[in-house]
């Protein structure tokens, strides 16, 4: 019982803090956004026992390029090289391969592609068409929730088949596909009452989100089974680490801004 008063307080404050920051300015969300960021980097060498201040400098220079006018070509390179680093970690999620993590060069690849990056397009989710637009990552935060919370009440009570076993034992197919409907009927309701996009594209973010939402779940969860802890950090009481929290969020933002800068 205490256990789950202190789970629930603390992920109001943060449910708060984070909408708040959002609700209030695009400085306030760019600055949590760094904050957030810096703190999973933080979390993440522990889970790689990096002890170097190389990842903070690159983390300060990808925020200080998030917040200026780029060329196209840049923006477009960036969206290339993540995208490619994020299916690479996918390769060795589905073909139940070990994430290299032994070398010095590895470790620092792992947080530019699997991390900082990823932030990047995060902090540049909400604005679109040269304007700041929250309602676009609140909807986005909806679904995700949407999609987590459907996937655990369905798995749950009715799953059977393991998703990924050998990383994340609970997970079921039957939750994935319960939390993917789910997020389906959110996007439409969203897009019923959104002005951004039509209904269509909302329902293809809503895929795009709790597909790829789940995914980055299991490669965090891969990454900590692999150096054999249970959370990336105690940040969070009776969540964990900041990382844990966020795994989803920062691993689809690629994957939307592509959908949502390029194809729409």
């Amino acid at each position: 019982m205490r256990n789950l008063i202190t789970r629930s307080i603390s992920g109001l404050v943060y449910a708060i803090i984070f909408i708040s920051a959002i609700l209030f300015s695009a400085e306030s969300y760019i600055g949590l956004m760094a904050v957030f960021a810096a703190i999973c980097v933080f979390e993440f060498s522990r889970i790689l026992k990096l002890n170097n201040a190389i990842p903070y400098l690159i983390l300060a220079g990808i925020i200080a390029i998030s917040v200026i006018k780029i060329p196209t070509f840049i923006n477009g390179f960036l969206t290339g090289f993540s995208f490619i680093g994020l299916l690479g970690l996918l390769y060795y999620l589905i073909s139940t391969k070990s994430i290299k993590t032994e070398t010095f060069i590895q470790k620092i690849a792992l947080h530019i592609t699997y991390l900082i990056l990823p932030f990047y397009f995060l902090i540049k989710l909400p604005f679109f068409e040269n304007s700041y637009h929250p309602n676009i990552i609140i909807f986005i935060i909806l679904m995700i929730w949407t999609n987590d919370s459907f996937a655990f009440f369905v798995g749950k009570n009715f799953g059977k088949h393991k998703l990924f076993e050998s990383v994340s034992p609970k997970k079921t197919i039957e939750g994935f596909i319960g939390g993917l409907l789910f997020a389906i009927l959110a996007g439409f309701l969203i897009g019923k009452y959104s002005t951004y996009f039509s209904i269509s594209n909302w329902i293809i973010i809503a895929v795009i989100v709790a597909v790829f939402g789940s995914l980055g779940d299991l490669v965090e969860s891969k990454f900590k089974r692999q150096a054999n802890v249970k959370d990336s950090g105690t940040i969070m009481p009776g969540h964990g680490g900041l990382l844990d929290r966020l795994d989803s969020l920062f691993f689809l933002a690629p994957f939307v801004y592509l959908y949502i800068h390029y194809i729409i």
